[in-house]
């Protein structure tokens, strides 16, 4: 189950083990048990350190991750942490063995000084990319307060306890039995929330005084760039963002980026965040710009109620996707209404649904669910299926996918959860409608821009217009990426406006051009 590249990792991993862990295993009957309790002898043979005891637990297949000879931490893994859990899993066992998790002394006494009982249980799925910062953190919380405990469920192996709960989108968290979060968090957003403060916490101090070269606004590529560039010429530089990552996170693979043959999203982003952390630029995540007053310095409001200062600014915010826009889309909204079919594509194993959109996007969807779900719909409002021929005919070769092109969708029908789709066929105007489980909507993407929408001039899209330097109508303030006016949405071209940017900023700063 262990490939050799999995293995040498987690036998280096498991040199920083401060005293011995036993995993307690409930294995139940059927497969999914056989399987987890392969894996965790598979990771037990690692280290001498590292031992298996049978228990009796409320999951099968499920077990803990307990210090030997301790009280038990709380954590409970209910299916195999792989995949994008596969850090929780790792993370979980060192901090239960002693090694201490990396949070602020005041997010350490803030868990510690809980005294309620709080337990969670959340629902996740192992292709989710938004799921382990919420598992992780809740996972801390368990490790450093006896009074909390948390449970992952993969959703994909208990999905018929996803389906009676009416779980349909991850991450998904119940609190002592009752839904509580829906969402990707950060540790400071929980605490936050369980404290009963909703929205995001305040910046830290040292940052928020800093007057910055260059501050970029986005967690994309284009904002990775625009920082790689900006640190490179020596520039004091930080990128505040409410996630890292941005729509390459959503994308299983990558195969026309020059001179890479493939790459994931998320390694891609990955290998950015890496470079932004050895040029030390200053990432402050989990934060919102609300708007952008002009002058010098250039000053950022965030949602916070905080604000940050630079002498130049880079709005690299990129895009969101395209709401359909019709009855019952936002009412079935995480109820079978779903934007990302990597995040929540596992909740739909054996069933049917729908992808609305023919490009490229919708394809690489459509491709992404058909091994997972029963039959996969497209629907196209255009004449003709707009994908790049490659993944035409790679859609074409699959047995449960059917495309339909000229068909509108004109409403989500549901009742409590989606359970069908209404188009009209636009050549013939005839009404139809197909019995589904899910709705994946892929139809474009609209730019991030909501903020500045009454300080810089935009296109009729709403996107900030910029000139051959990426200079915006407000002094200082540059953009990139999709967030612009750009003719084309890529991430190639994205990372080269950001580069654009943040040598028009360079410039701004040292020549004053």
């Amino acid at each position: 189950m262990l490939d050799a590249k999995l293995k040498e990792q987690l036998k280096s991993y498991f040199k920083l083990l401060e005293h011995p862990v036993v995993f307690r295993f409930d294995a139940g009957n059927g497969e999914n048990g056989t399987k987890t309790q392969t894996f965790l002898r598979e990771v037990v043979a690692l280290d001498s350190r590292l031992s298996v005891e049978l228990a009796h637990l409320t999951r099968q297949p499920s077990f803990t991750v307990d210090q030997a000879d301790s009280n038990p931490s709380g954590i409970v893994f209910a299916g195999i942490p792989l995949g994008h859990e596969f850090e929780s899993f790792v993370l979980a066992v060192l901090q239960v063995s002693g090694h201490a998790p990396k949070i602020t002394d005041a997010q350490r006494e803030q868990i510690q000084g809980i005294k309620r009982e709080l337990h969670f249980e959340t629902f996740a799925s192992l292709s989710c990319h938004n799921c382990p910062d919420v598992v992780q953190a809740l996972n801390i919380m368990s490790v450093l307060n006896p009074h909390v405990s948390s449970t992952m469920i993969e959703g994909g192996m208990f999905q018929d306890e996803a389906t009676a709960k009416n779980i349909m989108a991850v991450p998904t968290v119940f609190l002592n039995g009752q839904e509580w979060h829906n969402g990707r968090a950060t540790l400071a957003e929980l605490l936050a929330k369980l404290a009963g403060h909703e929205g995001q916490v305040a910046v830290d101090d040292d940052a928020a005084d800093k007057l910055y070269d260059v501050l970029i606004i986005g967690g994309g590529p284009a904002a990775g760039t625009a920082a790689i560039y900006a640190a490179r010429k020596g520039l004091a530089t930080a990128v505040v963002a409410d996630h890292m990552g941005g729509q390459p996170l959503e994308t299983v693979g990558i195969e026309n980026l020059p001179g890479t043959d493939y790459v994931t999203g998320e390694q891609l982003m990955t290998n950015i965040s890496a470079q932004l952390s050895k040029y030390q630029v200053t990432v402050i995540s989990g934060q919102t710009a609300t708007s952008i007053s002009g002058g010098d310095p250039v000053v950022v409001a965030l949602q916070s109620g905080q604000q940050l200062r630079g002498k130049t600014v880079i709005i690299a915010t990129g895009a969101h996707w395209h709401q359909l826009g019709v009855p019952g889309e936002e009412q079935f909204r995480n109820k079978g209404v779903a934007y990302c079919p990597h995040c929540d594509g596992p909740l739909y194993k054996g069933k049917d649904v729908a992808v609305v959109g023919g490009g490229n996007s919708g394809l690489e969807a459509a491709i992404d669910l058909a091994g997972i779900a029963r039959h996969v719909t497209v629907l196209e409002f255009a004449p003709k299926i707009s994908a790049d021929a490659i993944l035409q005919s790679k859609a074409a070769a699959l047995k449960n996918v059917e495309l339909i092109a000229n068909a509108q969708t004109t409403a989500v029908l549901g009742d409590g959860r989606v359970t069908g789709l209404r188009y009209t066929q636009r050549d013939t105007n005839a009404s139809c409608e197909l019995h589904l489980d899910g709705v994946f909507v892929q139809i474009g993407l609209v730019p991030n821009t909501e903020f500045v929408q009454d300080t810089l001039t935009q296109s009729k899209r709403h996107e900030i217009m910029v000139d051959k330097f990426g200079a915006t109508s407000m002094p200082h303030v540059f953009a990139a990426g999709d967030c612009t006016d750009s003719a084309y949405k890529q991430i190639v071209i994205a990372m080269g406006s950001g580069a654009t940017a943040a040598l028009s900023a360079f410039g701004d700063i040292a020549f004053g051009k």
